[in-house]
């Protein structure tokens, strides 16, 4: 059986909803497309959306946790060195090194809840010495 579907959103919970949606605004350089102070932002691009939600009370030991998240937020950009420079200057300077993958260069950073980031550019050139 296959079921319907219209829209995907992915959504991250956080118990630091100020926190999280200052940080997204900051990187996605946009406003979140509709605010519930204290409890849901939803920031919308290209084709995405993305939603920030803060649980309710008796669910918020669920979301306490100082691990790393599974799932990764993978943002494809036109020059990864703006985006680290953006990121670090903000505060959050991913922690490694550019890589070099068959899809072109990326690098992993985190938001201020630990969710994984991996800031993406394609290949446009060879990157080999």
């Amino acid at each position: 059986m296959i079921f319907q579907y219209t829209d995907v959103l992915v959504a991250l919970a956080t118990v630091n909803f100020e926190s999280l949606v200052s940080f997204y605004t900051q990187v996605l350089g946009q406003n979140p497309t509709t605010l519930v102070p204290n409890a849901y932002a939803e920031f919308l691009f290209s084709g995405l959306r993305l939603g920030i939600f803060k649980p309710k009370s008796t669910h918020e030991a669920e979301f306490e946790t100082t691990a790393k998240s599974k799932i990764s937020l993978c943002l494809e950009v036109s020059n990864l060195e703006a985006a680290i420079a953006h990121l670090t200057a903000l505060g959050y300077p991913p922690p490694g090194n550019i890589t070099v993958a068959s899809h072109g260069r990326e690098i992993y950073a985190y938001d201020p809840d630990g969710n994984r980031l991996i800031l993406h550019q394609a290949v446009t050139q060879s990157y080999e010495s």
